[in-house]
């Protein structure tokens, strides 16, 4: 059983449609990537799924529940944590303080404060720093962070690597890789279609608010990638 599904999810901005009938599904344990250009539609289908926009209840579902239109702190409940687009890091708060946040659903599991200063030992060094004093790649750590601390069954990751260097995307990505190792299921949505393809065990291409393409993340050509990603609608 699909740990999250969505069947034919439609969304909306007023009058303004974004989703068409966008199928989806993740397995426990996998990580799957998401792609596409700007206006694809893949923060608004992060939204639909975390609760930041209407959708309808049977639309999403997570562990066999439906969950569309839940309010979004009852879906951070329930186990699904996200690490948002840009990190949104509290400026005013430490960053001890800014993981601490993430705990407080209060879900019981293995992340604690410790935990992620095991998988980045950077962030102990400077854990009564003000966040924004740290690197790109560190605030990078402790948006990851936070949401480990919630202590999810689904990480939902919105462009890891934008804006950081290379080095900085691999020591995420590997950190990543280690979590994801131990279990927790994984949806990225990520830019660089290479690293996509490269961390992932299938992957989604969206266009203009539908699935173009799909499938196993190591069969799929660039081609058929970049036919997807730019060219005519494939399902």
């Amino acid at each position: 059983m699909a740990l999250l599904a969505t069947r034919r999810l439609e969304s909306w901005y007023g009058d303004f449609q974004a989703l068409f009938g966008v199928d989806f599904e993740i397995a426990p344990g996998e990580i799957v990537a998401l792609i596409g250009a700007n206006g694809a539609g893949k923060s608004t289908f992060l939204k639909a799924v975390c609760g930041l926009l209407r959708a309808p209840r049977d639309s999403v579902t997570f562990a066999g529940e439906p969950i569309g239109g839940l309010a979004p702190w009852m879906i951070a409940r329930r186990g699904i944590a996200l690490v948002p687009e840009g990190r949104r890091l509290f400026s005013s708060l430490e960053v001890e303080e800014n993981l601490l946040m993430g705990a407080c659903v209060k879900r019981a599991g293995p992340w604690d404060v410790g935990a992620v200063y095991a998988l980045f030992p950077a962030l102990k060094e400077r854990r009564r720093h003000p966040s924004t004093a740290l690197s790109g790649g560190e605030q990078q750590m402790v948006a990851l962070g936070r949401a480990l601390m919630s202590n999810p069954r689904l990480l939902i990751c919105d462009e890891l690597s934008l804006g950081l260097a290379p080095v900085a995307v691999n020591q995420i990505y590997q950190a990543l890789g280690k979590v994801c190792g131990d279990g927790l299921t994984a949806l990225i949505v990520e830019q660089d279609v290479g690293v996509a393809q490269r961390v992932s065990g299938r992957l989604y291409c969206m266009q203009e608010g539908r699935v173009a393409l799909s499938g196993p993340s190591g069969e799929l050509t660039r081609e058929q990638i970049s036919q997807a990603y730019f060219g005519a609608r494939r399902c």
